[in-house]
Parts: C-alpha cells; sequence; structure tokens
C-alpha cells in the first residue's frame, strides 16, 4: 500500500468529516431562502459556522466562508488593500520573502493592475521574519502602507512566524495585518484574538475536510472591499454558501482544536525520528527551516540534497511507493528552484535539490522507516543523474 507522506499538500478526509459531508449534501435548501427547507440550510450553516469560529478563538461572525485558502488570501489580500485606498493612497504592501504563491501572485497582481508596491521584506537562513526588519521597513513610511501579510508557518519548510510580535509592529503603526495560516491550522493551536491579525486564511482540507472550502477569519474592527459582487451573503463574499462543505469544514475544525495539542506531540515524536533517521542513511542532506523542535511545525521535515535533483528524489520515492513533495514549483516540466529557498539565501544548484516530507493523521512509524529505508538508493540514483542543466558527455547519451 502507498505510503503518503505529503499532507501539507491536502490530507485525507477524516470518517467524521466525509460522513457529516455526505448527509449534508442530501439536504435540499438554499440558506438564502426563508422558507422551512431554506432555514433548516441555514440552521446547518450557522452551526458550522460556530465551530470553525470556536476553533481559532474568534466570533461566529468574523467567519466569511469562501471557496479555500487561495481565496481567502486573495480576499484578505485584495480586500484589505482596495479598502485601505479609500481615505488616501496607500499603495505599499510588505511582504516576506517566501511566502505562499497565494499571496506572492495576489499582490502581483495588485502592482500590475492597481498600483501597489509590493516591499519584499528579508527572512533569515531559517526563513523567520524578524519584528525589527518590519518595523524598519514601515518606518521608512508609515503613511504609504496599505497592509502587512506574512504566513504563521511556511508551507515549504514549516518556520514558525512570530505572529503575535509582527502583528503587534504594524498595530501600532495603525497597519492592518493579513496571516495566512493554512499551514499552522490543526498543527499549531490557532488564537485569531490574540494574534492581533485583522484577517486570518484557514482552509478546510489541509485538517481533514473537503477541498474546495476554507474561511477568512475577519476582526470586527477591519472592513475590506469584496472580491465580486451579487447579494452579500456574508461580511465581504457575496454568493451561495457551501452548506454541505461548511458542515464538514465545522467538523473537521472542532476535531482539530481538541485535537491539536495530542496530534502535534505525536507528530514530532514521529518527525524527530524521520529527521534523525534521515541523517543517518545520507549524511549528505542538510535539514532546512528552524532545527529547533519548537520553531517548526511539528509534522515538518525538509531537506535539500545536494548535487542531487529534487525531482529526481521525488520521482524515485514514487516509484517505490512513497508520496512526497519538492515544494517548489515546476513550469512546462521544467524543475525550478525553490523560492522559498532562494529567500533563505541558498544558491539555486542548492534549492534545487529539496525534498519536503510532511506527516499527518494516520502517519505511523512505519511510513517513516520505509521512506527512511528507500532514501538511500534513491539518492545514489539520483545524484548519479546530477541536475537537470549538467552536460552529457556525448559518448555517454542514451
Amino acid at each position: 500500500m502507498p505510503v503518503y507522506l505529503d499532507h501539507a499538500a491536502t490530507t485525507p478526509m477524516l470518517p467524521d468529516a466525509r460522513d457529516a459531508y455526505i448527509e449534508a449534501l442530501g439536504v435540499v435548501g438554499n440558506p438564502a431562502s426563508i422558507h422551512s427547507q431554506g432555514q433548516q440550510a441555514k440552521r446547518m450553516l450557522e452551526e458550522a459556522r460556530e465551530l470553525v469560529a470556536a476553533s481559532v478563538s474568534a466570533e461566529p461572525v468574523e467567519v466569511v466562508f469562501t471557496s479555500g485558502g487561495t481565496e481567502a488570501v486573495n480576499l484578505g489580500i485584495k480586500g484589505l488593500f482596495w479598502k485601505r485606498q479609500e481615505a488616501r493612497p496607500r499603495p505599499r504592501i510588505l511582504v516576506p520573502g517566501g511566502e505562499h504563491h497565494a499571496t506572492i501572485d495576489a499582490v502581483e497582481w495588485l502592482a500590475a493592475h492597481d498600483g501597489a508596491e509590493i516591499d519584499w521584506l528579508p527572512i533569515d537562513e531559517l526563513g523567520r521574519l524578524h519584528p525589527h526588519t518590519l518595523r524598519e521597513a514601515i518606518e521608512r513610511d508609515p503613511e504609504s502602507v496599505a497592509l502587512v501579510s506574512v504566513l504563521w508557518a511556511n508551507n515549504e519548510v514549516g518556520t514558525i512566524q512570530p505572529v503575535s510580535e509582527l502583528t503587534a509592529v504594524a498595530t501600532e503603526f495603525g497597519v492592518p495585518a493579513h496571516v495566512d495560516a493554512v499551514s499552522a491550522f490543526g498543527y499549531l493551536p490557532l488564537d485569531f484574538h490574540a494574534s492581533g491579525a485583522a484577517a486570518l486564511s484557514i482552509s478546510a482540507h489541509k485538517i481533514g475536510g473537503p477541498v474546495g472550502v476554507g474561511a477568512l477569519l475577519l476582526s470586527r474592527s477591519a472592513e475590506i472591499v469584496p472580491l465580486f459582487h451579487g447579494g452579500s451573503h456574508q461580511r465581504g463574499r457575496s454568493g451561495t454558501q457551501d452548506v454541505a462543505g461548511a458542515v464538514a469544514f465545522g467538523v473537521a475544525a472542532r476535531r482539530a482544536a481538541d485535537e491539536v495539542h495530542g496530534h502535534a506531540a505525536a507528530l514530532a515524536v514521529l518527525r524527530d525520528r524521520l529527521i534523525e533517521s534521515v541523517r543517518l542513511a545520507v549524511p549528505d542532506a542538510v535539514l532546512r527551516g528552524d532545527p529547533d523542535a519548537a520553531g517548526r511545525l511539528p509534522g515538518n521535515a525538509h531537506f535539500t540534497f545536494p548535487g542531487c535533483e529534487g525531482d529526481s528524489l521525488l520521482f524515485l520515492l514514487d516509484v517505490a511507493g512513497l508520496s512526497v513533495s519538492t515544494g517548489s514549483a515546476c513550469q512546462a516540466g521544467v524543475p525550478e528552484a525553490s523560492h522559498v529557498l532562494t529567500a533563505m539565501g541558498l544558491s539555486e544548484a542548492d534549492a534545487r535539490g529539496a525534498l519536503r516530507m510532511t506527516l499527518g493523521h494516520g502517519t505511523t512509524e512505519a511510513d517513516v522507516d520505509a521512506l527512511v529505508a528507500a532514501l538511500p538508493a534513491a539518492f545514489a540514483k539520483g545524484s548519479k543523474a546530477g541536475l537537470s542543466d549538467r552536460l552529457v558527455p556525448l559518448g555517454h547519451a542514451r
């Protein structure tokens, strides 16, 4: 049976969330309708909203259901940016290097179409943005800053950001902060109010809920301009709401919140076993992200393998029945260096040797041991192939 170690990409639906989803699919009624069936759907929707809110210590009115984490990030960033332009121009968006592409693409779209100016803030070799770096960037011209956006935890290397310290700096200058917590949700205890964020993005399929459902947590004091219009069904979002998706999301969110401490502790043990075993099996492998266990996501182990293409390792391990990830983009079949690793100071060649292994519900010691057993042979074969731009002598071409 294949071993799945790519939970950062998506994690299998939990049985109770799946059962709730299937049952809710049988309910007929638009929650915006005033007849009894519509009101039954609305009741289910609002109960789900309460569960999602409680899972991150928020209020139900602060939960805006979306089609997933990407929409939540776009709504948070673009919505805050547009709202901040209403009083006077505030073109600057402060973003650390190494953010998820949902953030990168959103701010680059605003730069191309709406006059935004992106300040890419440097991160350290562990992938962390320091509060003093953010302070210096804002102090250059506080009145020109529209918002700050930062990951709660890096989706590739797993480094946890000092979120409350960063948002405290932003708040000091009256700047709203959007936090992308998609990778942290279910692995770290999240408190929306204590975070100091104006907006926070989460997604269901990263915690055992369905794909295609997410939420933007929007503070009572925050205002946004909607991405699209047509009914004002929620704060800042129009469109008929997905009741079944919300119900399943609520079930998964409640379980994530109830079990987060035990789940994180169990995963951390497996993660540490994996990290130490990889180091023994492949001494050349270099751990990336924070080496301090408390500073990285409990299910994340990210390595670079010198002289070896990450994609080569991925495919070789896939053939062996192991699902992992490089965590980086691949355009038109051409391997690309991880933008997260290059932002952390790695060379392009080193960054292309990345492999991300992420653990989640159902991961066992046997899964970890199976990966470690297969890795040395995969690394040996991948090293012989080298990087994809290596020149091969004509006499050796096949």
